[in-house]
């Protein structure tokens, strides 16, 4: 599909109410809306995937919200060489704007979980970013694609050490603790309480909101976090 057609699909699926709810939710988003939803877009940015997807993600204007998150789905389904994706990921990680856009790039990710410690490595790159969405890529990241026994200790040191003086950076890091206490509640807890714990006092309290509002978290292992004054 040329870029045209493209956006031609994308007329033909826009819903200007979902756009105008979606706006409100995504009040950083900088570019024009469509309203198309999620899942028609996740079908779009499969079929781009499996034609020549390299074509399309250098010459994509990124001149509207669609296109932005075409780009990162794209790279997300795209069947490569690790190393060429990974490249189109570090370059694309320091424009992104929004949260939606960040968070559907780090779900979509998958091929990760497969080239685990080659994704890992373009992270720590990030890591000691001091930008609101660099630092959420990080944690969203790090929270959809290496919560397991290898890596769970090396998640932890690194959301630990994130830089979050800013809402979407400190939300993310937040909705990652929680997701660690859901899967790791020993080793969330024991970190939680430790002396060594940097979170901020208002991360620290959003992830317990957010431990709260999962299901996957047992409310006795909650209560096993010293709150802070």
């Amino acid at each position: 599909m040329t870029i045209e057609e493209i956006k031609e699909e994308i007329n033909s699926l826009s819903d200007p109410k979902n756009a105008e709810f979606f706006l409100k939710l995504n009040p950083t988003a900088k570019l024009p809306c469509a309203g198309v939803r999620i899942p028609m877009m996740r079908t779009l940015a499969k079929k781009i995937a499996k034609e020549n997807y390299r074509e399309f993600l250098d010459n994509n204007p990124m001149d509207m919200f669609e296109m932005e998150l075409l780009q990162v789905l794209v790279i997300g389904y795209a069947k490569d060489d690790i190393n060429v994706l990974l490249s189109y990921l570090r370059k694309i990680i320091p424009t992104i704007h929004d949260w939606s856009v960040n968070d559907s790039l780090c779900q979509t990710f998958k091929i990760a979980r497969k080239y685990q410690d080659e994704t890992f490595n373009l992270l720590l790159e990030f890591k000691d970013s001091k930008k609101e969405y660099e630092v959420r890529v990080v944690a969203i990241m790090l929270m959809s694609q290496f919560l397991n026994d290898e890596y769970i200790d090396r998640v932890i040191d690194i959301l630990n050490s994130l830089y979050t003086d800013s809402y979407y950076s400190r939300m993310g890091v937040a909705w990652a603790i929680a997701t660690v206490m859901a899967k790791y509640p020993d080793k969330c807890i024991e970190y939680m309480n430790s002396s060594n714990n940097h979170l901020d006092d208002w991360t620290f309290n959003k992830s317990i909101q957010k431990m709260k509002e999962s299901f996957r978290v047992k409310k006795e292992d909650i209560d096993k976090i010293k709150k802070r004054a």
